[in-house]
């Protein structure tokens, strides 16, 4: 193996990649920033914004999920230069993702007796179901700006989803701090108040996402004359073709780190705040596997709308790579500062939470260790799933990471956490087990197909 014709696309990679990282990164910052805050107001708050949150986090997955399916579709088109598939995927994928984030807010609202059914503390609950409903109708902007992302992704325009995902934060940070803890003219809202600075922030969101893309003069075409009967079910059927098994891999990953909220829940408050708290911070790191995933997802298409076959397994093989060092880089830190991190999410000067928060902390820290192993099958499934959407193989994918994650790695999160003294630290060693099978299968699956790909574009020449 020539290790050279892998680096030498590091740049390029990474290039492409670091806006989509540090986008990510303030979508998953919106949620640190909720925690952080809430965290002042006590540990109940802090469940009660993960139990709302977890039940949004699906609903997320699916709608983000679903619109993955733009990009492969756009990038091809951008490599053969063909603007018209390029304005249909675009137009008919943000048309999809107006309805089901309309529809996504509906079954939250819906879904919130689940809560009792799940046996979560009654406290918690009580704070958690009006969070639960401002959380939702965010969903409806965020789904949306999916879409414009997903277009601009598959053009190779990375840096817009960057620029509007920091303005939002911003924007995010500013009215959570004066609606959590009602400063100045405000009310002091806690919970209520940070679930309404996501709501408007993702709002702003979108708003930024189609000011900045539709005033490119090179852009301007695809946003002219949008009109409904343009929306032809072909086009949209391939869409859903594309999106359905994509949104069910995503979902199957999220539940899998749902039920881990809800097993932490049930093993006790201490053991769901420590769990928040280590599901926080590796969410963070897993958004520069994220970043590389959709870079992966990128050129894999633009080499396929191209047929050079042999190009693609190298661009893809350097983008696993740099996912492997990268993750191994957070693992090391993981794994040195274990004990610090816990800290930065607490308030350790609240003398009636002093026994609960130590609890936690001495919890999160064991977590975050094994969260340092999983960090590296976590980045090679993802990326290697970038790399398959980009070939437009999303089936077998699914049924690959169904069978990773509730084959293997939920049995093994249930039985260690609810039948043995491991508890929370059980239901993350069940985590590692199904991110590791999964990265395993899809690679076998990703080598299989491009072998196959490369032989038969040689016997055609």
């Amino acid at each position: 193996m020539n290790l050279k014709q892998y680096t030498k696309e590091f740049s390029y990679n990474f290039r492409l990649a670091y806006p989509i990282i540090l986008g990510m990164v303030g979508h998953t910052l919106i949620g640190i920033v909720d925690n952080i805050m809430v965290g002042k107001l006590g540990s109940t708050e802090l469940a009660a914004v993960s139990l709302g949150n977890s039940m949004v986090f699906i609903a997320m997955s699916l709608g983000i999920g679903f619109s993955t399916a733009i990009t492969p579709i756009v990038a091809e088109g951008d490599a053969e230069k063909n603007d018209p598939k390029i304005r249909s995927a675009f137009h008919h994928g943000l048309f999809l993702c107006a309805i089901i984030g309309l529809m996504l807010f509906g079954v939250i609202v819906l879904a919130k007796p689940l809560m009792e059914l799940l046996e979560q503390p009654k406290e918690v609950i009580v704070l958690a179901k009006p969070y639960l409903d401002w959380v939702a109708f965010s969903l409806i902007p965020l789904v949306m700006y999916q879409g414009y992302k997903q277009f601009a992704d598959g053009k190779s325009l990375t840096k817009y989803s960057m620029y509007a995902m920091i303005m939002a934060n911003v924007l995010h940070v500013g009215i959570n701090y004066v609606l959590i803890y009602g400063i100045w003219i405000f009310p002091k809202m806690g919970i209520i108040g940070a679930a309404l600075g996501t709501v408007i922030s993702r709002i702003f969101l979108v708003t930024f996402m189609h000011i900045m893309l539709s005033r490119r003069n090179d852009l301007k075409h695809f946003f002219k004359d949008f009109s409904f009967s343009e929306i032809k079910s072909a086009t949209l059927k391939k869409i859903i073709n594309l999106g359905f098994p994509s949104a069910m891999q995503m979902l199957f990953e999220v539940v899998l780190f749902t039920a881990s909220i809800w097993l932490c829940g049930n093993i006790g408050k201490t053991s769901q705040a420590a769990n928040q708290i280590a599901l926080s911070l590796s969410s963070l790191t897993f958004m520069f596997a994220m970043g590389l995933s959709v870079t992966s997802m990128i050129r894999v298409s633009n080499q396929r709308g191209l047929n050079d076959f042999k190009k693609l397994v190298v661009v893809a093989r350097s983008i696993f790579l740099l996912a492997i060092i990268i993750e191994t880089v957070f693992a090391i830190l993981f794994v040195t500062f274990h004990d610090f991190f816990p800290h930065i999410f607490l308030n350790m000067e609240n003398g009636g939470q002093v026994l609960d928060n130590t609890e936690v902390i001495a919890i999160a820290s064991k977590l975050l260790l094994i969260a340092a192993i999983f960090q590296i099958s976590d980045g090679i499934q993802v990326v290697v799933l970038g790399a398959l959407r980009g070939l437009q193989d999303v089936k077998i994918p699914m049924y690959i990471t169904f069978v990773a994650y509730w084959i293997i790695g939920f049995p093994i999160s249930y039985y260690l956490g609810e039948h043995t003294e491991l508890k929370a630290q059980g239901v993350w060693i069940g985590l590692l087990a199904g991110l590791t099978a999964a990265a395993i299968f899809l690679y076998i699956r990703f080598h299989y197909l491009t072998k196959r790909l490369i032989t038969n574009s040689v016997s055609n020449s």
